[in-house]
């Protein structure tokens, strides 16, 4: 007798799209804290903010179809949360940005810097912003840790069944039961102003295109690769960047937040279930959403509480930093990943490239060494 079951292909087709569902809202943990800061704030406003997003994600679903990341950049939206760059002088950043990764995507020289990058150096660069992640996320949950320790239950159900809608479901129960005294202040907007300073642009910058050029290319071209093997040869260095750019030079003189392809968020994205185009197309559609209710819809998203948002955080980060390539590297190779990795989160992305390089040219040199032997050893 078959075993066949004619309802196996549904019920396969069910948790595929439930886990896209879910997955598509995985990366909240990195997308929330920028986007409800800047707008709150008053520096950008949601429609035009949520309008960008909308069209990143559209554009990731048709030119990549998976499930790769659109996030706020993190220097510039720091710098935005802290005041120190207004409405003004993000779109002056944001479409410099644009020009700048479209001119390096042009050029055949960024995918050979990339694939000149030794792979224990980009594999120690992933951990360390995996532990960069779970760093912010263990400040952000132990806010309420009452409220974190649910959500990293409910979430580590993802590791049973990873096509789960369990990234919704938390931020769904987090928004309906979210305890008054954990809800950010609103309504104390401040202006944005309406000066430009060339000085703090240039600052932007300088902060902001190493970490896009190494996070949102390099990396984030290896961990989708891992990832989405199948979209793998729709995927290189100089599309993301030229992506990347496009929605920058376009978007962000209209009010977008400044945008990247996130490693992060890849990461955040698959633990929690997507796995094709209708991830992305997901979350385009509930951007749209949020850009017709933009004042509504933030109110939403602030009444989630910072140890929920941490917890998504973990998950994302736990993703990213045990990525495959770490389990599957060669035991000389795992000291330079982790000299890295620990440059990277006590560092930068900047110091942890350099420490990552100098750390592979020593392991280089032990290698020659040993194989040439040393005299005793010849002896």
């Amino acid at each position: 007798m078959s075993s066949f079951s004619p309802w196996r292909p549904r019920r396969q087709a069910l948790a595929a799209l439930s886990g896209d569902v879910s997955g598509a809202f995985g990366d909240l943990g990195t997308l929330l804290p920028y986007v409800i800061a800047a707008t709150a704030l008053g520096v950008l406003s949601p429609r035009p903010v949520f309008v960008g997003l909308a069209i990143g994600y559209l554009l990731v679903a048709l030119l990549y179809r998976a499930p790769i990341a659109v996030q706020p950049m993190k220097a510039l939206g720091a710098m935005i949360l802290v005041g120190g760059l207004t409405a003004g002088e993000t779109a002056l950043a944001g479409t410099t940005l644009g020009l700048v990764l479209l001119a390096l995507a042009a050029t055949p020289y960024l995918g050979r810097a990339a694939r000149a990058l030794p792979q224990s150096v980009t594999v120690g660069l992933q951990a360390g912003l995996g532990l960069m992640l779970m760093a912010l996320a263990f400040e952000m949950m132990a806010a309420g840790w009452w409220l974190a320790l649910p959500a990293v239950a409910a979430l580590g159900l993802s590791w049973r069944w990873p096509r789960g809608p369990w990234a919704l479901v938390v931020v769904i129960v987090a928004i309906w039961l979210a305890p008054a005294d954990m809800l950010p202040e609103a309504g104390h907007s401040t202006p944005a102003g309406e000066g430009i300073s060339l000085s703090s642009v240039a600052g932007g910058l300088l902060a902001q295109l190493p970490l896009t050029l190494l996070n949102a290319v390099v990396v984030a071209t290896a961990v989708s690769r891992s990832l989405f093997p199948a979209a793998a040869p729709r995927i290189s260095e100089r599309r993301l960047a030229a992506s990347s750019g496009l929605l920058n030079l376009v978007l962000t003189p209209l009010g977008a937040m400044p945008m990247c392809h996130g490693a992060g968020g890849m990461a955040a994205h698959y633990r929690f279930g997507a796995r094709s185009l209708i991830a992305p197309l997901t979350m385009a559609i509930a951007c749209a959403a949020a850009a017709l209710h933009g004042d509504t819809v933030i109110g939403w998203l602030a009444a989630i509480p910072t140890p929920v948002v941490g917890a998504l955080l973990a998950f994302a980060g736990v993703e990213l930093m045990l990525g495959k390539r770490l389990f599957d590297a060669r035991p000389d190779c795992r000291p330079v990943i982790a000299v890295t990795a620990v440059a990277t989160l006590f560092g930068s992305a900047l110091v942890g490239l350099a420490a990552g390089l100098a750390s592979e040219q020593l392991r280089r040199h032990l290698v020659r060494r040993r194989a040439r032997g040393t005299p005793h050893d010849r002896g």
